[in-house]
């Protein structure tokens, strides 16, 4: 009988083990405002990077430390273009010429949508 398993004992169940002897962490409290008035106080550890900002539980708003400090502002890149691509890859003067080439093939009908490279008729229309 002392080889089995404590009855009632299990996932989410209650620890045997006592608080004698263990010493915490030193812990601190940051406070949070919500822009919609709410106060968030959450604990952290004493030597934790502490965020300007957390999510409030209330209403999910960003939540501002009570202290007044403001998060660093994040430097992003401008969006890409495609012409920002392209200049990358090709001068003006290349484009220019490229574009010239194409034309040149768009008017000939060596390339380009179909319809566009019918022969005219004489006002006869096949079936």
């Amino acid at each position: 009988m002392s080889n089995r398993v404590l009855r009632g004992s299990g996932l989410g169940g209650v620890s045997f083990e006592d608080d004698r002897g263990v010493e915490f962490a030193p812990r601190q409290m940051i406070t949070y405002d919500c822009p919609r008035g709410h106060v968030v106080e959450v604990t952290m550890a004493h030597d934790a990077e502490v965020p300007a900002v957390w999510e409030c539980p209330h209403c999910g708003s960003e939540a501002a430390r009570s202290t007044g400090e403001k998060p660093e502002p994040k430097q992003e890149k401008p969006a890409r273009t495609h012409w920002d691509m392209l200049r990358e890859r090709r001068s003006i003067s290349e484009l220019e010429e490229l574009l010239a080439e194409r034309v040149q093939l768009l008017r000939s009908g060596e390339i380009g949508p179909a319809h566009l490279h019918r022969t005219r008729s004489t006002g006869k229309r096949s079936a």
